[in-house]
């Protein structure tokens, strides 16, 4: 999946990776992607709640290994 932007936030403990997250997609422009990869088994959860309080779009969640990836696409303003 093509995206705009990248957060690695492999080996951070929560809240680390949704805080990291929250910073890049404020730098992002509406519609763009960002990925985010993690570690953290509590992400998985995280970023779903994340993205429903507040309008992202979560496009996909896979995992590869012990590393979950999330492409969240950032909400219309």
């Amino acid at each position: 999946m093509q995206f705009d932007s990248e957060v690695d936030a492999i080996g951070l403990k929560c809240p680390l990776p949704i805080l990291k997250c929250k910073k890049a997609i404020s730098q992002l422009n509406a519609s763009e992607v960002l990925k985010i990869s993690a570690t953290d088994k509590g992400a998985v959860k995280d970023f779903q709640a994340f993205c429903k309080q507040t309008g992202h779009t979560l496009l996909e969640q896979t995992q590869i290994e012990d590393t979950f990836i999330f492409f969240i696409k950032k909400r219309e303003t």
